[in-house]
C-alpha cells in the first residue's frame, strides 16, 4: 500500500494548530508556571504519603494512614502493574498540564467529525466548540482533571462505535477497545456511565434503523464486536475496576449497615447515595439558558459586580468606601441567582453554536439526528434533579447504578458534547454543493429551499427569543436568590433592588452579546446562500466567532490570574507553627483538624497521619463515625483514633497544636466485651464508652472468638515497633490470652494478620478498628497490606494486553494487505 503523504498533511497541520491552540489558551505553562487547582491542592495533600512512599522505596503501598484513619489508595492516583493504557495515555497527554488535557478535548471531537465524514477544515472548527465550551474550560480551573481526562476520550469512542455499525468491523473494534481502554483509564467512573447512557441512545437508534432495513443481523454482530471490544478493554483496565468496585463496597458508596441516623430517625436502606445528597446540585430549568447567555443567572457565585453597580451606590449611601463595598458585596452576596447551593461559572456553549444547533434540527436527518436529540433530551431533563423529579426518581430507584453518583448537573457534559456536534453536522449540510458526494446520511443533499427555510427558522427562533428576553427579561424573571430573604433581613429591601437591577443590567448585556453573535452568524450563512460568500471564507468568519464567543467568557473564568509558580502546586500547604511541633514527636498518632471541617480538607493529611481527609467517597464506617460522634467533638472516640494532637484556633485565630493525653495508642488489650447483635448497636454503644478497656464487637464475630480465655494481666503490654502504611509491626508480653485492639482501620480486603509469621484471624471492634486474640507468651504481631484484588487485577491485565495486541497485528494485517469487507450502508 502506497503511503499518500498529502493526504494526511492537513490532518498534521491540524494537529499542529491544536497544539498552539492549547499552549496559546494556557500560555502561562510556557513559562513554567502551573494552574491553581482547588481540587488538586486537597489531592496533593491526600496522595503525598504514598508520593513519598514511592520515592522512597520504589515500591507502590496501596494503603495510606495519612487520611480517614487510613484507606486504600486506588482513588488516589496508585499505580499498577502491566497498566500499558496508561503509557498510551501519558504519550497524548504530552502537553504541559492543563493543556494536555484541551489537546485531547479537540484531538478527540476532530476524530469523531472525520469519522462522520465532515469536512476536515470544519471538524477542525467543531473541534474548537468543543474544547472552548465554558465548562469544560472551567473544570480544568478548579482541577476536576480526571472528569475532563474521561470527557476528552468520549468523542473517540463515540467515534469507535459509529465505524463499528458502518460495518468497519476490523477499524471499529481496534479504535472502539483503545478508546474505551483510555476512557476508563481516566478513572472517573461517572462520566463513563453517563457516556454509557449516550451509548444506549446510539445503539437504540441503530436498532430501529436496523429493522426498517431488514438489517438486524448485521446490527447484532457490530453489538457483538463493540461488546468484544469493550470487554478487552476493561480486561486491559482490570486492576483499576476491580480495586475500585472493592473499596466502593465499603465507601460512602456503597451500602450503609446502619438504619438509623444520628438523631434516632430511620435511614433509607439504599445501595448508595441519599436522594438529597444526589439532587444537592441541579440544575434549574430556567438556568438551561445558560447555554446561551452566559450570565442568564448571573453567572458564577463569585462573579463580580458590574462597575456601575446600583449595590455599590448603596452602600456607599451608609458611609461605606468603594473598595469597603466591593469587598463587601464579593464576600457576602451572591450575583449567581440559580437554583444551585454555587458554581463556578456558567455552562456556556456559545450563542453561535446554539444557532447552529438549532439550524440543524432543520437540516439533519436519520439515525445521527435521532440519538443526538436523544441524548441531548436525556441528559438536559437528568441534569435538572429534583427540578424534574419525576425522572430522576425514576433513574435513582430503578436504573442500575445511577444512584452512586452525586451532582446530577454533571450529566451535562452529554449536552456540552452533543450540541457541538449536532451545530457541525449541520453547518457541514448547508454548506454542501450538488457536487459533493453522499455518505451515511450526513452528507445527502438538501434543496436550496429548505436550506431557505432552516436558515429563516433558527434566526426567527434563536433570535426571537434573545430578543424577548432582551426587551421583557424584567417582567419575566425575579433575579432573586435562594439567599435574597436573608439579605433583606439584614441590609433591607432598597439594598436588595439594587442587587437585583445589577443582575438585570449584567443579564441585559450578555443578551445583547448573544444577539449579537447569532445575527452576525446568520449574516455569513445568508451571504453563502446567496453565493455573495465563498464557503472557505465563511468557514474562516464563523471560526473566528467560535473562538471569540467562547473564549471571551471562558478568560472570564480561567485566565493568566489562575497560575501560579510552580512551586506552590508542588507544595501547596506551607508549615504552620502547629504543625512544626507536631512534626517533632516522632511517634505514631493522628492528628484531628477542629479548625474546620475535617472532613473537607486534606491539608492535615500533607503532614500528619490524619482522622480526616478529602474525597468524593470516603470509607464509609469513618463517615458513618463523624456523622454520629466526631462532629459533636466526641473525645472517646478521638482517644481510640490514637488522636494525640488536635488543631484548634489561639487567640489570633491561627491553627496550634493541642495535645490530647488521654489518646489510646496505637494498640491496647482490653478487659471487657460488650456484644453488638447489628450494626445499629454496633455504633450506639460507643456512646460514652471507655474504649481502654472495653470493645464493642459485633455477634457475628464474636461468636468466633474465645473471649473465655481472656484473663485480666497488669503486667501485660503492647508496642508498635515499625511502621510504614502498608506494613505495621507489634511486640506483646503477656501471661494470659489477651484481646488486643488495634488504632487502625478495619479492612478485610487486603490486610493480612501474622502471630510469629503465622497468618492468624483479626475482626472488627468498636464499629471501625481491628482486633484480634494474642496467645500468652511474647510475640510478634504483623499487619501486612496484600490486596488480592492487584494480583489478580495484573494477571487478567497482562493476559489482556497480550491478546489485544496479537488482534491490533491480525488487524493491522488485513487492513493493509487483504480485501477490505463490505460495509453496511
Amino acid at each position: 500500500m502506497q503511503f499518500n503523504f498529502k493526504k494526511i498533511l492537513p490532518h498534521l497541520l491540524v494537529i499542529v494548530l491544536f497544539v498552539i491552540a492549547s499552549l496559546a489558551y494556557f500560555y502561562p505553562v510556557l513559562q513554567g508556571k502551573a494552574i491553581f487547582q482547588s481540587d488538586i491542592v486537597q489531592y496533593t495533600g491526600m496522595a503525598k504519603q504514598q508520593n513519598d512512599f514511592r520515592k522512597q522505596t520504589g515500591e507502590e503501598t496501596y494503603w495510606t494512614n495519612s487520611a480517614f484513619g487510613g484507606m486504600p489508595t486506588y482513588q488516589l492516583g496508585a499505580k499498577y502493574p502491566h497498566n500499558y493504557s496508561k503509557k498510551l495515555d501519558l504519550t497524548l497527554r504530552f502537553l504541559p498540564r492543563p493543556a494536555d488535557y484541551l489537546f485531547l478535548y479537540f484531538i478527540s471531537m476532530y476524530i469523531l467529525f472525520l469519522v462522520l465524514k465532515v469536512d476536515y477544515k470544519l471538524a477542525f472548527v467543531g473541534a474548537l466548540a468543543f474544547g472552548f465550551s465554558t465548562y469544560l474550560i472551567i473544570i480544568l480551573g478548579v482541577g476536576h482533571n480526571a472528569k475532563a481526562h474521561a470527557i476528552a476520550y468520549m468523542p473517540l469512542v463515540i467515534s469507535g462505535i459509529i465505524l463499528t455499525f458502518r460495518g468497519k468491523y476490523i477499524r471499529g473494534f481496534l479504535l472502539t477497545t483503545v478508546a474505551m481502554a483510555l476512557e476508563l483509564v481516566a478513572n472517573h467512573f461517572q462520566m463513563t456511565y453517563y457516556l454509557l447512557l449516550l451509548v444506549i441512545c446510539i445503539g437504540i437508534a441503530y436498532m430501529v434503523d436496523a429493522f426498517r432495513k431488514k438489517m438486524l443481523p448485521q446490527y447484532f454482530k457490530a453489538i457483538g464486536v463493540m461488546a468484544l471490544g469493550v470487554l478487552l478493554a476493561m480486561g486491559l483496565n482490570a486492576t483499576n475496576i476491580m480495586a475500585t468496585k472493592e473499596y466502593a463496597d465499603t465507601s460512602t458508596r456503597g451500602k450503609s449497615e446502619l438504619t438509623i441516623k444520628p438523631d434516632g430517625s430511620p435511614k433509607a436502606s439504599t445501595d448508595g447515595l441519599d436522594y438529597d445528597y444526589i439532587t444537592e446540585y441541579s440544575y434549574g430549568k430556567l438556568e438551561s439558558f445558560d447555554l446561551l447567555i452566559p450570565k442568564f443567572m448571573g453567572g458564577g457565585s463569585e462573579d463580580d459586580f458590574p462597575k456601575d453597580s446600583e449595590a455599590v451606590q448603596e452602600l456607599l449611601k451608609v458611609g461605606a468606601t468603594p473598595q469597603e463595598a466591593r469587598q463587601f458585596l464579593s464576600e457576602q452576596i451572591p450575583f449567581y441567582w440559580g437554583d444551585q447551593p454555587i458554581v463556578a461559572a456558567p455552562a456556556y456553549i456559545g450563542a453561535t453554536i446554539i444557532f447552529l444547533a438549532v439550524l440543524a434540527l432543520f437540516l439533519v436527518q436519520g439515525r445521527i439526528k435521532w440519538w443526538i436529540v436523544a441524548g441531548l433530551t436525556l441528559s438536559l431533563l437528568l441534569s435538572w434533579g429534583k427540578n424534574f423529579s419525576l425522572l430522576t426518581e425514576f433513574f435513582i430507584d430503578y436504573v442500575p447504578l445511577y444512584n452512586k453518583f452525586r451532582s446530577v448537573s454533571s450529566i451535562q457534559v452529554i449536552l456540552e458534547l452533543l450540541v457541538p456536534l449536532l451545530a457541525i453536522v449541520g453547518l457541514h449540510k448547508f454548506f454542501l454543493s450538488p457536487t459533493e458526494s453522499s455518505d451515511e446520511g450526513v452528507n445527502d443533499l438538501l434543496s436550496k429551499e429548505a436550506k431557505k427555510k432552516a436558515l429563516f427558522y433558527s434566526t426567527g427562533i434563536v433570535g426571537g427569543l434573545t430578543i424577548i428576553f432582551m426587551l421583557f427579561g424584567s417582567q419575566l424573571f425575579s433575579f432573586a436568590s435562594l439567599y435574597d430573604s436573608l439579605i433583606i433581613e439584614q441590609m433591607g429591601i432598597p439594598f436588595m433592588d439594587a442587587v437585583r437591577e445589577d443582575r438585570m443590567s449584567v443579564f441585559r448585556m450578555d443578551t445583547l452579546r448573544s444577539i449579537l453573535f447569532v445575527v452576525l452568524t446568520a449574516t455569513v450563512l445568508w451571504l453563502v446562500f446567496s453565493e455573495k460568500l465563498k464557503k472557505s471564507y465563511a468557514i474562516g468568519i464563523i471560526a473566528f466567532l467560535i473562538i471569540v464567543d467562547l473564549v471571551g467568557i471562558d478568560k472570564r473564568y480561567v485566565n493568566a490570574d489562575n497560575f501560579v509558580i510552580s512551586r506552590i502546586m508542588e507544595q501547596p500547604f506551607l508549615e504552620t507553627a502547629a504543625d512544626t511541633k507536631i512534626l517533632q514527636d516522632d511517634g505514631y498518632f493522628r492528628v484531628y483538624d477542629a479548625t474546620g471541617n475535617a472532613f473537607s480538607s486534606g491539608q492535615v493529611s500533607y503532614y500528619h497521619n490524619a482522622l480526616g481527609g478529602y474525597h468524593a467517597a470516603k470509607p464509609g464506617r469513618i463517615q458513618d463515625i463523624d456523622d454520629f460522634y466526631l462532629i459533636e467533638g466526641d473525645a472517646g472516640i478521638l482517644n481510640m483514633m490514637n488522636v494525640k494532637y488536635i488543631l484548634v484556633h489561639d487567640r489570633d485565630g491561627k491553627p496550634a497544636a493541642q495535645q490530647n493525653p488521654f489518646a489510646n495508642g496505637p494498640a491496647w488489650f482490653v478487659e471487657n466485651v460488650l456484644m453488638a447483635k447489628n450494626a445499629n448497636e454496633e455504633i450506639l454503644l460507643l456512646d460514652s464508652l471507655n474504649t481502654k478497656t472495653t470493645a464493642v464487637i459485633h455477634a457475628d464475630f464474636l461468636k468466633r472468638i474465645p473471649t473465655e480465655n481472656i484473663k485480666r494481666d497488669s503486667t501485660a503490654s503492647i508496642d508498635l515497633v515499625s511502621h510504614q502504611p502498608n506494613h505495621l509491626v507489634y511486640e506483646t508480653t503477656s501471661k494470659t490470652d489477651q484481646l488486643a485492639v488495634f488504632s487502625e482501620v478495619y479492612y478485610p480486603k487486603g490486610w493480612d494478620a501474622y502471630i510469629d509469621g503465622k497468618p492468624v484471624e483479626h475482626f472488627r471492634a468498636n464499629y471501625t478498628l481491628r482486633a484480634m486474640i494474642v496467645p500468652e507468651g511474647v510475640h510478634q504481631i504483623e499487619f501486612k497490606f496484600e490486596p488480592r484484588v492487584i494480583k489478580t487485577g495484573s494477571k487478567i491485565t497482562l493476559v489482556s494486553s497480550i491478546l489485544f495486541f496479537l488482534l491490533l497485528m491480525g488487524g493491522l494485517f488485513l487492513l493493509l494487505w487483504k480485501k477490505k469487507p463490505s460495509t453496511l450502508t
